[in-house]
């Protein structure tokens, strides 16, 4: 494992894989922890934040290119952007269960399931991972 094939990448890359990994920490952390306290409002607040970091460094990251510089990454990018904001406000709401559903699927979709494909060969953090 060596960080070298990240931390050559474009600068917006390791931006967005940093933030990724620091939300991908904080979502297990929000997870395991007790909810509704000040300690998971705080968390989460830091975890907004890393997600729309993440969803938004996306957009200077251009390594698959389908439709011009854009792939469908960057359509997951989109409804991140939406629904992390849905999710909050349905926390302000006290929509609880809602919120829950929206945040878990964010993470699940955003870090998790996207986070699987950034490790297929010929992906940077393959190298990362695995070496070259």
């Amino acid at each position: 494992m060596s960080l070298a094939p990240l931390l050559d990448a474009a600068p917006a890359i390791p931006v967005h894989a940093f933030a990724a990994m620091a939300a991908f920490v904080l979502g297990i952390v929000q997870f395991a922890a007790p909810k509704g306290t000040l300690p998971h409002r705080a968390i989460g607040w830091i975890w907004v934040l890393l997600m729309l970091g993440v969803a938004g460094s996306s957009f200077w990251i251009h390594k698959i290119k389908l439709w011009g510089p854009w792939s469908p990454i960057h359509l997951l990018s989109i409804f991140t952007l939406i629904m992390v904001p849905l999710g909050v406000w349905r926390a302000h709401r006290h929509r609880v269960i809602d919120h829950r559903r929206i945040m878990i699927g964010v993470f699940s979709g955003a870090l998790v399931v996207a986070g699987l494909f950034t490790l297929l060969p010929g992906r940077i953090m393959h190298a990362v991972v695995f070496g070259h």
